[in-house]
């Protein structure tokens, strides 16, 4: 297999463990090869040696000895190389910013939520995250360094990342108490990634009563649930335990901490288009008129909410650097755009780097906690003015054959052709991804999204309606067109009619 397969959008990712009918795909040969192709990017960004990299990987089976494999290769090419260990996604990147570890590069070990026998690997520099034709050379680009003599030195970022960020929650929050969240209670879920120091090094430092937080040992088997914000059992994990401990707010992380969501003390889960109405609703109060940047599958309520708060979004391709991307792209046009966000809960805040921090998302619901509560007020009512609808559905399709996104870009064309022939279909043109429709009577009202899934062979759509007992009726009208390419697997949309 060329490395290249190995390319995941922004990042690198494989199978680690040969498990489940996977076979390995990246292991200590192939991390060797990458290490290489980052010594070289560095010398082709015009980076001067010796070179200072840092390493650091979530609680997945293989993290260290991916990392030991790198380290070596580092260090026999001159590198001096920084062993993190235990770390977060966001927290490599503040190693290129924190003076004391001045990293030219951080580079991070993690697959995010995927199974257990997944890995991968993200990397920065000193201006940002790689970007798709940075991994695309570091892949390309493997020879091997001339031999030099590099060091390794252990150093302990997590505690200088969660110092930095207890500091911006107090001055966010604006007192001169050095505990602002005593009497409140929050608990952690972790889900057995990389995010259990956020209890002990920034909750607790701030005064938080965190008993009852869960999951936060890393434990790469993952034996609790998924660690992934945007899943519904590990949602409802953390529901049930904020409501068990009756606390305040409930937080949770994936397994890199480059995403998380929250639970509010009734229970109200506030991840999706929830979320982006809460982060939103801060950030258009402290820049009004300004403009958030979305991924494609938003509500069309959301839209409303952002505009009646007096914003604007715009929906862009999903990928969390497209949206990160077009963000900076918006301010460098002279457009105020403060925020960035997807439906799976990455988020990015411009004050923040334009960096997808799935802690400093916590940290900004944190500095209005207070505030919140000496008003009287709750968190839920920032998002309370969003409608909620009725019925939603989502369907991924298989689709066969090495032409996928070939056969997936024609029955979108189909689609867009062919649906508005039905009654109650019209095209909504804001919409840069795949093809979207407003649907009206006599199928309900609300919207499908049909596009192709970034890195999968597959189809996805999206659906909701504000009037119940539509969906199942629109169905039938999706099959028709979906079952003129053979390639496409219906299974599960024949399962969804039955």
């Amino acid at each position: 297999m060329a490395l290249t397969a190995l390319q995941n959008g922004s990042d690198i990712r494989g199978i680690a463990i040969s498990a489940e009918g996977k076979t390995k795909n990246l292991g200590t040969e192939e991390v060797v090869l990458i290490a290489n192709g980052i010594m070289n990017w560095l010398d082709n960004q015009g980076v001067e040696r010796p070179f200072t990299i840092g390493l650091g990987y979530d609680s997945r089976l293989t993290g260290p000895e991916l990392k030991q494999a790198m380290m070596d290769t580092f260090q026999a090419a001159g590198v001096n190389v920084l062993d993190f260990e235990l770390a977060t996604t966001p927290a490599l990147f503040m190693a290129t910013q924190f003076a004391e570890f001045d990293c030219d590069a951080g580079i991070m070990l993690t697959a995010s939520h995927l199974p257990y026998y997944f890995n991968g690997i993200k990397i920065f520099s000193k201006s940002g995250g790689a970007e798709k034709a940075d991994i695309a050379y570091i892949l390309e680009h493997t020879e091997a360094q001339p031999a030099a003599e590099g060091s390794i030195k252990k150093a302990d970022l997590i505690s200088a990342y969660a110092a930095d960020m207890v500091e911006k929650i107090r001055k966010g929050i604006g007192s001169d108490n050095e505990k602002p969240l005593a009497g409140m209670k929050i608990v952690v879920d972790a889900g057995n990634g990389a995010g259990g120091y956020f209890a002990s090094k920034v909750l607790d430092v701030l005064g938080a009563d965190t008993a009852g937080s869960q999951f936060l040992e890393p434990d790469g088997s993952f034996p609790n649930h998924i660690p992934n914000p945007d899943n519904k059992e590990a949602m409802a994990s953390i529901k049930q335990a904020v409501l068990d401990n009756q606390a305040d707010l409930g937080v949770i992380f994936d397994t890199d901490v480059d995403r998380s969501a929250i639970v509010s003390k009734d229970g109200q889960i506030i991840n999706r288009n929830n979320l982006i109405a809460v982060l939103a609703a801060i950030v258009l109060a402290e820049q009004p008129g300004s403009t958030i940047v979305t991924n494609s599958p938003t509500s069309d309520h959301l839209k409303r909410f952002i505009e009646e708060k007096g914003g604007k979004q715009y929906r862009y391709i999903s990928g969390y650097r497209n949206v990160i991307n077009k963000a900076i792209e918006l301010n460098e046009e002279g457009i105020d755009c403060p925020l960035a966000i997807e439906t799976s809960s990455h988020a990015a805040f411009k004050e923040n780097y334009f960096l997808d921090d799935g802690a400093y998302v916590i940290a900004k619901v944190l500095m209005l906690l207070p505030k919140l509560q000496q008003e009287g007020r709750k968190l839920t009512d920032l998002m309370a003015e969003l409608e909620q609808p009725v019925e939603t559905l989502e369907i991924r399709y298989e689709i066969a054959g090495d032409e996928y996104k070939e056969t997936g870009r024609k029955m979108i064309e189909n689609f867009r052709q062919h649906l508005p022939e039905k009654d109650g279909f019209t095209e909504n043109p804001e919409n840069d991804e795949g093809v979207r429709f407003s649907i009206t009577d006599p199928h309900g009202k609300g919207w499908m999204l049909l596009r192709l899934s970034l890195h999968e062979p597959l189809l996805v759509m999206q659906i909701e309606n504000d009037l119940s007992d539509q969906i199942q009726k629109q169905l039938p009208i999706y099959r028709e067109l979906l079952a003129q390419e053979a390639q496409i697997n219906l299974t599960k949309l024949d399962q969804q009619i039955q």
